[in-house]
């Protein structure tokens, strides 16, 4: 089950500066690669391997981040237009 983490656009000081920090929408999927269990979080994925009873190990973890940049909007709405 993909985790989603949506795009902003933030303003933070540097060097007394304001400046864009910019989080692109990303899909996190978390799968155990033996079973095929999709996990719904880091900490379920976790468990899962702490879990005695389970044949779980860590190495049967995999992380998959899909990030979707749209990098000329991004510059539209910092710059505007040129």
């Amino acid at each position: 089950m993909p985790i989603k983490d949506d795009s902003v656009v933030k303003w933070t000081m540097v060097n007394g500066e304001k400046v864009p920090e910019i989080v692109v929408p990303a899909e996190v999927t978390i799968t155990n690669t033996k079973t095929g269990k999709l996990y719904g979080s880091d900490k379920e994925a976790e468990d899962d391997v702490a879990n005695p009873a389970t044949t779980t190990e860590v190495h049967h973890i995999r992380r998959d981040v899909k990030v979707s940049v749209a990098i000329h909007k991004i510059i539209k709405s910092i710059a505007g237009s040129l």
